[in-house]
């Protein structure tokens, strides 16, 4: 498999979308761990394994499902990825963001994308959401960014900004819903890592010194490339579990904390997206 992609593959990915379905989305989201049944509200929906589409690298962790799901919600066309690839499975960075390209060429200029990732805020409980406000790139700033080698400036430029990673107009509609529907909505700061290791009580504390409010191991990667294609970027991490600042005796199986947390987190995500989902198609306000 190629470390770097091109126009050509993004073209035949998003060609090969667009030849399934008779919806033309502008709206993309992710969904991450154990996040899955959000997808079954989509309306009229085309369902395409990833397995199908060229290119596409295959969701392989246990709650990713591995399938785009395209249709209408809360009046607005949306492409939701059930599951998605990480860089601990064995992926190049580029080759993790390959749906991104091809939502790009798709027409898709919002991308919502959610986590399932460890609280650091002492304030957070499992089964609270967190408003990413900004992200520590821990995994790109040792170089593994996917935005590394050649750039074809008609998809972006070489050099992205990054200040303003997470669209402040989707971030306040995302705090406005929460509040409506009485929903506690907490921002902070993610941090991505490699992983497939979960984290030491050292390694735990030292992200916290960092600035970090929640850990995972995907969403930073995709965010780059959302960006440097001109995407707005909406972002929410469900707390699937909390940090332990020191060691404890008895051994937890982390997965499946954060596949249980899930149930508890579907229902509150899913009210909080559809909220902002409904005021970008202009029916709740502006």
């Amino acid at each position: 498999m190629a470390e770097f992609f091109t126009r050509k593959e993004f073209a035949e990915a998003a060609d090969f979308i667009r030849s399934r379905t008779e919806h033309e989305p502008t709206i993309g989201l992710i969904l991450g761990t154990g996040l899955n049944p959000l997808a079954e509200e989509i309306q009229a929906a085309t369902v395409i394994p990833y397995s199908e589409v060229p290119h596409f690298p295959a969701a392989t962790i246990e709650g990713h499902v591995g399938r785009l799901i395209i249709g209408e919600l809360e009046g607005q066309k949306i492409l939701v990825m059930q599951g998605r690839a990480h860089y601990y499975e064995g992926y190049s960075p580029q080759h993790i963001v390959l749906p991104i390209r091809a939502m790009q060429l798709l027409g898709i200029d919002i991308l919502m994308v959610t986590n399932a990732a460890g609280g650091l805020n002492p304030a957070f409980r499992a089964g609270d959401l967190m408003l990413i406000t900004d992200h520590i790139n821990l995994v790109g700033m040792a170089g593994l960014n996917p935005l590394r080698g050649p750039n074809d400036p008609e998809l972006g430029p070489r050099f992205v900004d990054m200040s303003q990673a997470y669209d402040l107009k989707l971030r306040g509609m995302a705090l406005g819903v929460a509040q409506d529907l009485g929903i506690t909505l907490h921002q902070g700061v993610y941090v991505c890592l490699a992983g497939p290791s979960f984290e030491t009580p050292a390694d735990l504390r030292f992200l916290r010194l960092i600035g970090a409010d929640a850990v995972g191991m995907s969403t930073v990667p995709e965010v780059n490339v959302a960006r440097h294609a001109g995407m707005r970027v909406l972002g929410i991490s469900g707390i699937s579990n909390v940090a332990v600042f020191e060691p404890r005796g008895e051994s937890k199986d982390v997965h499946e904390e954060v596949l249980e947390a899930g149930a508890i987190l579907v229902p509150r995500l899913t009210a909080l997206l559809k909220g902002v989902i409904r005021l970008l198609a202009g029916k709740g306000g502006s």
